[in-house]
């Protein structure tokens, strides 16, 4: 008598047509943060939101600590040393962010570690928001082909973002057409 095979054995079944690059990559991504102690990536991807813009220039998570007890965790920060004394300061309000991000007290503690601007072998935690290095100005006719095609729109900010998005669109459909 043979038995049914159980589900368990099976792998699991994936969508048929498109899937989101997301659900392809969730696993991994989720099992790589799992490594360095971030079982919410939430603090990774949204750091800029949680710390605040001036304190999300200056640092950044690098890794999540649990203590044998299990009461609270330690967060790593890396700055460079000239913040530092500032980050410090701002420590327990920042605490607070990070806990609510978590939503309960899982960080009872934050360390800070001091690096060069540029970072040190691993991170290489680059803090200044600098432009790639191949970037270059765009072409003043494109720049007023995509103003025209945004002018009947209201709110600055979107006008501003669509503006952008037209800009690089028509700036790589030109440089693809011209490299065919």
């Amino acid at each position: 008598m043979t038995r049914a095979p159980t589900p368990a054995l099976f792998p699991a079944r994936r969508m048929r047509g498109f899937e989101a690059a997301s659900s392809l990559l969730g696993e991994r991504i989720r099992s790589a943060g799992e490594k360095r102690g971030f079982a919410v990536t939430r603090l990774l991807t949204h750091w800029s939101d949680i710390a605040g813009e001036d304190l999300a220039r200056v640092t950044r998570p690098v890794k999540v600590g649990y203590s044998r007890d299990g009461f609270g965790a330690t967060l790593t920060l890396l700055t460079t040393s000239a913040q530092a004394p500032m980050v410090q300061m701002q420590l327990p309000k920042l605490r607070e962010r990070v806990n609510a991000c978590y939503g309960y007290a899982a960080i009872s503690r934050i360390s800070l570690t001091q690096t060069a601007p540029a970072g040190f072998a691993e991170g290489q935690a680059d803090f200044g928001r600098t432009p790639p290095a191949g970037a270059r100005a765009a072409d003043p006719a494109l720049c007023r082909e995509a103003s025209a095609a945004v002018r009947g729109v209201q709110d600055d900010g979107l006008r501003a973002a669509l503006e952008s998005l037209t800009l690089n669109f028509l700036t790589r459909s030109r440089t693809s057409k011209g490299r065919t």
